[in-house]
C-alpha cells in the first residue's frame, strides 16, 4: 500500500472543523476522523486562536489550542526570519489578492514540502496548484 501524503491544513479548515456552525462543518469531521499526515503552520495556529479568543471566548481559544496540542498526525511547522522573508517575496506576487501573513507562510510550506493538497475554504490557498479540498 502506498504511503499516504501530507496535505496542508490551513485555518478555515481547522475552523470548520471545531465550529458546528460552520457550513463545512461535517465534511471536515469526516477528513479529520482519518487524515492522512498533515501540516500547518504556527501561525496558521495563532490565527486559528485569534478567531476563536474573538468569536467566542478565552475558553474556546483554550480549546482550540488544546486541540493543536493533541491532534496527530498533525505537524506545526515554526515560523522565523527566513520564513518571513520568503512569504514577503510571495507577497509582492499576489499583491493584488487580499491574503494574509498565514496564508502566504502556507503557501511556501506547500511550495517547499512538494503538498499537492490544502484543506481550506480559502480559494486563494489553491495558487500553487495544489488540489484544494473545500
Amino acid at each position: 500500500m502506498a504511503a499516504r501524503t501530507e496535505s496542508y491544513i490551513d485555518t478555515s479548515a481547522f475552523i470548520a472543523f471545531c465550529d458546528r456552525s460552520d457550513s463545512h462543518h461535517v465534511k471536515y469531521l469526516r477528513l479529520f476522523s482519518d487524515p492522512p499526515p498533515i501540516v500547518t503552520s504556527a501561525l496558521v495556529v495563532a490565527e486559528g486562536h485569534g478567531w476563536f479568543l474573538r468569536r467566542y471566548d478565552q475558553s474556546r481559544a483554550i480549546q482550540f489550542l488544546r486541540l493543536i496540542n493533541e491532534m496527530t498526525p498533525l505537524r506545526v511547522l515554526p515560523f522565523g526570519t527566513e520564513d518571513l522573508k520568503r512569504a514577503s517575496e510571495l507577497l509582492n506576487k499576489f499583491s493584488d489578492q487580499a491574503v494574509t501573513l498565514a496564508d502566504l507562510h502556507g503557501l511556501v510550506l506547500m511550495r517547499e514540502r512538494k503538498i499537492r493538497e490544502c484543506w481550506s475554504t480559502d480559494r486563494h490557498m489553491s495558487l500553487t496548484g495544489a488540489r484544494l479540498v473545500t
